[in-house]
């Protein structure tokens, strides 16, 4: 089974080039994964607030369930991506 680390890179080399929902989606639990609940102030600029919603949406999960959400989203679109 490989790690969240591996799976982080797995997706940062997928052939396709991802939605932007899609990423967002990524996002949010790799934000969380990493740092935990969203520790900044909502940005002005509208590609950074919709990177900021998608974390601060996911405040609350533990590091280790934000991790599992990010396995789970990759499962989720591999196919489509790879």
């Amino acid at each position: 089974m490989l790690t969240f680390e591996e799976i982080v890179e797995k997706a940062k080399n997928f052939k396709q080039t991802v939605t932007k929902e899609d990423f967002l989606e990524f996002y949010g639990y790799y934000k969380q994964a990493t740092v935990g609940d969203c520790n900044i102030d909502e940005p002005e600029d509208e590609e950074q607030k919709a990177r900021y919603l998608a974390w601060k949406s996911k405040a609350g999960l533990t590091l280790e369930d934000a991790k599992n959400h990010y396995i789970e989203v990759y499962k989720k679109y591999a196919a489509k991506y790879e």
